[in-house]
C-alpha cells in the first residue's frame, strides 16, 4: 500500500551551505506563513542512507520545492559542481508520473533562463525566480502555493527579519553552528511559529 501523503508537507531541496542561510530562512518563514510544514531529509532518524531518506520523505509530502540556484552551467574555478539538488528533483519527477495526483512539484531558481541552460530536459516548466534574495523567495512562494487570502510579502519579510535576528540564540541553545542540523531545523520551525503569531498580533499584520 502507498503511504498517505501529508497534504501539509513539503520536502525541501536545498544546498546545505553558509551562503544559502538567508533564504533558507525565508523557506522556512514563508513556508510556515503559507500554513504549510517544510521538511528536510536530514530529519529522518536511523540508519538508512541518504538517499533512502530522501525517496521516503518525498513520498510522505503532497509537495516537494527544489532550488537549483546552486547548479552553475559554468561553475567557478576551483568550485565543486552541486548534483544533489538536480537529482533529489529527478526522484520526485519520477515519483509524481508513476502515481500522478498525490506529489506536485515545484523548481526555485535565481536566474531567468538558466533552467535551460543547466537542465534543459526540463524545457516546458515554468520555474519560480527568487534572484537569489529572501523578498523573492517569499514572493515566489506566495506564487506557487496560491491560497485564497495568502499574507503580505511584506508581513512574512517581518517574520523572517524576526527569526534572523534570533538565529544566534537559537544555534546557541542547540550546542551547534549548523543550521541545518535536525534540532536546529525543529526548533526554527516552532520559532517561526511563535513569531508569525505575534506579528499577526500587531496592527496592520
Amino acid at each position: 500500500m502507498l503511504p498517505q501523503p501529508d497534504p501539509r508537507a513539503v520536502f525541501l531541496n536545498i544546498p546545505y551551505d553558509d551562503e544559502f542561510q538567508d533564504l533558507y530562512l525565508a523557506y522556512i518563514v514563508g513556508l510556515c506563513h503559507l500554513g504549510l510544514e517544510p521538511r528536510l531529509a536530514s530529519e529522518i532518524p536511523g540508519g538508512e542512507r541518504r538517499l533512502n531518506r530522501i525517496l521516503t520523505l518525498v513520498q510522505h509530502c503532497r509537495y516537494s520545492l527544489h532550488d537549483l540556484s546552486r547548479v552553475e552551467v559554468a561553475p567557478k574555478p576551483n568550485a565543486t559542481p552541486r548534483f544533489n539538488m538536480p537529482l533529489e528533483l529527478g526522484i520526485a519527477v519520477t515519483w509524481t508520473e508513476l502515481h500522478r495526483r498525490r506529489h506536485t512539484w515545484f523548481v526555485f531558481e535565481a536566474e531567468p533562463y538558466r533552467l535551460q541552460r543547466s537542465a534543459s530536459d526540463l524545457n516546458g516548466t515554468d520555474p519560480n525566480i527568487h534572484y537569489g534574495t529572501p523578498v523573492g523567495v517569499l514572493a515566489e512562494l506566495r506564487n506557487a502555493f496560491l491560497l485564497p487570502s495568502p499574507p503580505a510579502v511584506q508581513a512574512m519579510l517581518v517574520t523572517w527579519r524576526i527569526v534572523q535576528q534570533n538565529l544566534a540564540a537559537i544555534l546557541a541553545n542547540a550546542g551547534t553552528q549548523n543550521v541545518y542540523s535536525p534540532s536546529v531545523f525543529r526548533d526554527l520551525r516552532f520559532f517561526t511559529l511563535s513569531a508569525i503569531q505575534e506579528v499577526e498580533k500587531r496592527p496592520g499584520g
